[in-house]
């Protein structure tokens, strides 16, 4: 595919009259969304105002590539523009930016876009080619340079090729003297040097700094004579991965990333971890600190480098318990969507036909409490633990969760059990900092895993379990004996919740405290839940409603987009409407907010139990009510779908 096929003529900006870059991102847009490439404007700003928030898309030499991957793209695109005085786009070199590409990438980009938008970004580290492109005056001259330059790029990379296959056929032993091949990938470099080191590229979305960064470090490692080979973490995944082998071999590890990239294999090897725009703008000196091994020394298990993951900025302390928590959650929910699902189908099997029924044992043991529902508690520890302490933490977290639902303590003592074995590895590696380097081996398949083991066991046993039964058995009593009037109340609220951020902190709160209550209460009649799903539910529905009956106040593309909210709605997919709240929040996240709540209280109101964690329409037949149980979410549904529909202004385009 042609850059030029993306690049159209019709989008680009010869004169481009922003002096300031809010001002030059807004004329970026106002040619995409002239041209129809885009459907929703102002999630796309956001999105592009997100990715700045990570870093500055002003690479320096007068480039800058702000870029966005979105569902508000109907088509891949990159809007050209020219901006002959330059402007301030808060460059890494702090020169103005002159060239811009504003990349347009849509949710489902194919791998053919992908790789056309990471020829455009090396083509970009060419000083001379850019030079040619200030040069332009026409949309025209632009596409016929991009084809010639592309075209010259192809030609020496099938020479490449050849030569490869040559050299191959010619080479019959397994010599690994000159280093220029390597069955996962080409070493770029001098074949006649001992110098050589390894690179890992990556950036958030994995469009543009990812490749500029490839390239720039194997155009200076080939001036400098030195041997490089480089894995890319684009938006393919992984490409070139590096074999144990050459990690082995290399002097030293370069990691140019804004993102997280597998680094437990670099263990014991000079790291230097920087942000991928060092590898574009700071190539040279990147790759003689790993030549040199002027980096620390990298320790995935207890070391006195960064731990794998490491930011190098600060977060908060909010942001940090948010983190763990949602990757223990992240790695949760496979458990509770296939064993509730199957679990749902038992019942279904249940009241069809008995509980004696072999399909039914046989869906209850895979699912139920002593099959995936077993460890939800025990993986939602584990993995809080491992993002706090990496994967020494890992284990005692899991057994620590394990105790939580062996001795009832439940949800709330697996959380404490998670958090404490985290900071508890974290603990060890800085009193175990002293012994012996002859003993470091040691470390991570002994002592981590015996005294963190002995501490969070002792803990959780001593004083998590027995707190945390005891409130939890307090909890599912008093939750079991509210009033009608309370009962409602949370239901309310629940409801509520899980509308406030779809998908967000307050939604997996709530869907949290239902899984609690349902795995620990003994038994799983789902009063909670039917609140939580029917809370779920009402968001993607009342977006589909509002879009189908008030199709004036929104544009062709929204309205499209509101048909697959019909099914997401169905299925308990909240996060259907995040594009919708995302581009009006105040009106989407109001409308939907009440209507969840008003479906949450009803459902408390009307006593309705959902024995299903996940499924939505397609598990409503269980509820003990099942139609008022699709009443409630209806309603709610049409509540939320009325206010956005008569609230909500009619679409305007971006100026």
């Amino acid at each position: 595919m042609r850059i030029t096929d993306l690049m159209i003529q019709e989008t680009m900006i010869m004169d481009l009259q922003a002096t300031t870059k809010d001002e030059a991102i807004d004329e970026l847009i106002a040619s995409l969304n002239r041209s129809g490439r885009i459907n929703d404007p102002v999630l796309f700003k956001e999105m592009i105002y997100k990715r700045e928030a990570e870093s500055s898309t002003g690479i320096g030499g007068g480039i800058a590539m702000p870029h966005a991957k979105t569902t508000a793209v109907n088509e891949p695109t990159v809007v050209f523009a020219k901006s002959r005085k330059g402007l301030d786009f808060e460059a890494l070199d702090d020169q103005p930016a002159h060239v811009f590409f504003m990349i347009a990438a849509p949710e489902g980009a194919g791998n053919t876009h992908l790789r056309t938008l990471a020829a455009l970004s090396r083509l970009l580290i060419d000083s001379d080619f850019i030079s040619q492109l200030m040069s332009t005056d026409t949309p025209a001259e632009v596409s016929a340079l991009f084809d010639a330059k592309q075209a010259e790029a192809a030609e020496k990379e099938a020479a490449k090729e050849k030569a490869k296959a040559e050299k191959a056929a010619n080479v019959a032993s397994t010599s690994t003297t000159g280093q220029q091949q390597n069955t996962s990938g080409v070493i770029v470099g001098n074949a006649n040097s001992e110098d050589f080191v390894v690179a890992v590229t990556a950036c958030p979305t994995g469009i543009a700094h990812t490749f500029m960064a490839e390239d720039a470090l194997k155009k200076k490692a080939q001036e400098m004579g030195i041997n490089i080979r480089v894995e890319t973490n684009g938006s393919e995944g992984a490409q070139n991965v590096l074999t144990a082998d050459e990690i082995a071999r290399a002097k030293g590890v370069i990691v140019a990333a804004d993102k997280n990239v597998e680094m437990a294999r670099f263990d014991g090897k000079p790291v230097l971890q920087r942000p991928v725009s060092d590898g574009i703008r700071k190539s040279e000196e990147l790759i003689r600190k790993a030549v040199n091994g002027d980096a620390p020394i990298y320790r995935s298990q207890g070391g006195n480098a960064k731990e794998e993951g490491a930011s190098t900025g600060k977060i908060s302390v909010g942001s940090k318990i948010y983190k763990d928590l949602m990757n223990g959650i992240s790695h949760m929910l496979p458990f509770v969507v296939g064993g509730g699902i199957l679990l749902a189908i038992s019942f279904l099997f249940e009241q069809l036909a008995s509980p004696e029924n072999p399909i039914v044992q046989l869906l209850q043991t895979i699912g139920g409490g002593t099959g995936a529902f077993h460890f939800l508690i025990p993986v939602l520890a584990g993995f809080i633990a491992m993002s706090i302490g990496d994967r020494p933490a890992l284990m005692p977290g899991m057994v620590g969760g394990l105790m939580a639902v062996n001795s009832n303590a439940g949800f709330l003592g697996g959380l404490a059990a998670g958090f404490l074995a985290g900071y508890v590895v974290i603990g060890l590696r800085k009193l175990f900092k002293g012994l012996p380097k002859a003993i470091d081996g040691l470390k991570p398949i002994l002592l981590y895993p015996v005294f963190g083991l002995l501490i969070v066991g002792a803990i959780s046993f001593y004083v998590f379990d027995p707190i945390f039964g005891s409130l939890n058995t307090w909890l599912v009593d008093a939750l079991g004996n509210l009033g009608t009037g309370n009962a409602v109340l949370l239901g309310l609220l629940l409801g509520g919740m899980m509308s406030i951020d779809m998908g967000g902190p307050f939604n997996k709160a709530a869907y949290t405290f239902a899984i609690g209550v349902f795995t620990s209460s003994g038994n799983t009649d789902g009063a909670w839940m039917a609140a939580v799903m029917a809370g779920g539910m009402v968001p993607p529905l009342a977006i589909a409603l509002a879009t189908t009956f008030f199709k004036s106040k929104f544009t062709e593309q929204e309205r499209k987009s509101g048909l697959t909210n019909y099914v997401l709605g169905f299925s308990f997919i909240t996060e259907g409407a995040i594009p919708f709240a995302a581009a009006d929040p105040l009106r989407v996240l109001t409308s939907c907010i009440l209507g969840s709540a008003v479906a949450g209280g009803l459902t408390q109101l009307w006593s309705i139990n959902v024995p299903a964690p996940h499924g939505g329409i397609f598990v409503a037949a269980l509820a003990n009510h099942a139609l008022l149980f699709l009443l409630a979410v209806a309603i709610g549904s049409v509540i939320s779908g009325l206010i956005l529909g008569l609230w909500k202004k009619s679409p305007t385009l971006v100026k």
